[in-house]
């Protein structure tokens, strides 16, 4: 059993997603950091608020924290937009490297067989 799990640990594709993991962790703070520090504040103040969380209905007695909700939702929509436009630009720079394809080049057998048939076409 150890032996079948070290295969397993040990083979590339788990260990591209632990390091796939690590970096998605690492960016999701990143990301995180720039929506709580730059886009909730300014979204706050353009709704009239100090910040989102701080918006809070008080219904007999009961604190509704919708501002969080709404938060959780600009936060949700920052990041897919983040995530598109790196895809987008890892998926550019995979087009730019690919050399275009050259013309497969015609066997000796098929380049006999087109001047037959151009003579063929001829009589």
């Amino acid at each position: 059993m150890f032996k079948e799990f070290k295969e397993f640990a040990l083979r590339g594709n788990v260990i591209d997603l632990a390091i796939a993991t690590i970096i998605g962790g690492t960016f999701n703070s990143i990301v995180t950091a720039i929506i709580d520090n730059l886009f909730m504040p300014f979204i706050g103040m353009l709704w009239g608020a100090e910040s989102l969380e701080k918006m809070i209905y008080v219904f007999q007695g009961t604190e509704f924290k919708y501002g969080l909700i709404i938060a959780a939702f600009i936060k949700f929509i920052l990041v897919a937009l983040f995530l598109f436009l790196v895809v987008k630009a890892i998926n550019a720079s995979k087009k730019e490297e690919a050399a275009p394809e050259a013309a497969p080049e015609i066997s000796s057998t098929d380049a006999l067989l087109k001047d037959i048939l151009e003579e063929l076409r001829k009589r």
